[in-house]
């Protein structure tokens, strides 16, 4: 019996607990849930609590979401639980209360094991919006066996960029009559007079992750990941700065954790499903000449600093000037957020139906798109809340065994895209040419 079946649920008070509810990011997560517990599309409606360490600033929080959304008091009808990462007694309590943790605290390399070990050892599954490649394929390593053991679902990286990029692959993947073998994408982010900055989260775990390459090597020649075939013709690699004809500016490959996140999703359908891999890669649109510039000096001081400790503490406590006012530590103001809005842009190749994928060249082409509200604060809490009401509501379509997955072999199966649309991230087929 998988943790999501309602049964599964027997003297559990809750369906669903937000862990770190008054973070950054943690408090948009907190309304989100709050506008899906109202949206009656949840079959027996939603129980959920709130958790962290101050109870003030959970109460704050729910004051606030219920401010926002227009309703009457939150802290009414919401559980609050407190509870420190540090505290491993406390974890495994929240753990026991509920069948599914949203878990917003990070830097997920510090703060993020020792949830998901409370949430597997107590029968809870748990998702998270890590855009770290370590820590999830560490979590692959060490939970995967004990959360099938369990039937509990452990999910990392259900926000943005990865839920976008790996959930529109497989969508891609669907709509092309015949077999997709190849797949790029374009992150353009459009931001309105106020322009768009992110919270200095994100930058940390870019920092550390980035210090940290040769480790995140040597996890994966533990974990002896089967090799995925290459079906079709081989993808090409792009430079590291090129013109995109396609937008008549200027791209780079995508520096987060998409492409690992999409092959862990690919390597699974093909080992598990039998389903034809597809190759991907992943580019982001960065503007003119001038964006250009900037971007390499930029990059090429964050990749010198980057290795040495004192220059790590340097990039940590000064975010705002070493990525040109991007990241700042109070993240965006609600103007820059409502100004902001992201499109990922799928260029698919692959061969008609009846033709050989292992036989000549590709002679199918789709473009697709998914777009969506402001990335990081509307559209991660949108898909982080979606992939958990997918995990409660859509059991029976989720991977037979429970496990440490990616989003596209979680969810594959499960009607997550169509709840994407439903909430503003809109997923659809821009062209289809004729073979």
């Amino acid at each position: 019996m998988a943790a999501g079946s309602k049964d599964g649920a027997a003297g559990r008070p809750y369906d669903l607990v937000v862990f770190g509810a008054s973070g950054f990011t943690g408090q948009f997560v907190v309304e989100e849930v709050a506008r899906a517990a109202d949206s009656k599309e949840l079959s027996g409606g939603l129980r959920w609590a709130v958790a962290g360490r101050s109870r003030e600033k959970l109460r704050a929080v729910l004051e606030w979401a219920a401010e926002r959304l227009g309703k009457a008091a939150l802290v009414s009808e919401v559980g609050l639980l407190l509870c420190d990462v540090g505290d491993a007694a406390s974890l495994a309590a929240m753990a026991k209360q509920t069948r599914l943790v949203l878990n917003c605290v990070g830097p997920y390399r510090f703060f993020g094991e020792p949830v998901v070990e409370a949430c597997v050892e107590n029968g809870a599954s748990c998702i998270d919006i890590s855009g770290e490649p370590q820590f999830l394929e560490g979590t692959y390593l060490k939970y995967n066996e004990k959360a099938a053991e369990k039937g509990v679902y452990v999910v990392g990286s259900c926000g943005f960029d990865s839920i976008p990029a790996d959930m529109g692959v497989l969508y891609t993947r669907d709509k092309l009559k015949g077999t997709l073998t190849g797949v790029e994408s374009f992150l353009t982010v459009k931001s309105g007079p106020e322009g768009a900055t992110i919270h200095d989260g994100t930058w940390k775990s870019a920092v550390y992750g980035l210090a940290d390459q040769d480790n995140l090597r040597k996890l994966r020649k533990q974990i002896k990941y089967a090799p995925v075939p290459v079906v079709g013709a081989k993808l090409k690699r792009r430079g590291l700065v090129f013109y995109s004809q396609e937008f008549k500016q200027y791209s780079i490959p995508f520096m987060g954790s998409d492409p690992s996140v999409v092959k862990r999703s690919q390597r699974y359908l093909h080992t598990e499903l039998q389903e034809t891999p597809v190759q991907y890669g992943a580019y982001v649109n960065i503007g003119g000449l001038g964006s250009v510039i900037k971007l390499m000096f930029a990059g090429i001081l964050f990749l010198l600093l980057v290795k040495f400790s004192f220059g790590r503490k340097l990039l940590i406590k000064y975010p705002e000037f070493f990525s040109a006012g991007r990241f700042t530590k109070k993240g965006p103001t609600q103007k820059q957020m409502d100004g902001t809005s992201f499109t990922m842009t799928f260029f698919g190749e692959g061969y008609s139906e009846g033709q050989d994928p292992q036989k000549g060249k590709p002679n199918v082409k789709i473009c697709t798109e998914v777009k969506g509200p402001e990335p990081g604060y509307v559209t991660t809490p949108i898909a982080m809340v979606q992939a958990g009401i997918s995990i409660l509501e859509d059991a029976a379509s989720l991977p037979k065994r429970g496990g440490v997955y990616s989003p596209g072999a979680a969810f594959s199966k499960t009607k997550l895209i169509e709840r994407l649309n439903k909430r503003g991230l809109e997923f659809s087929v821009i062209s289809k040419p004729e073979v």
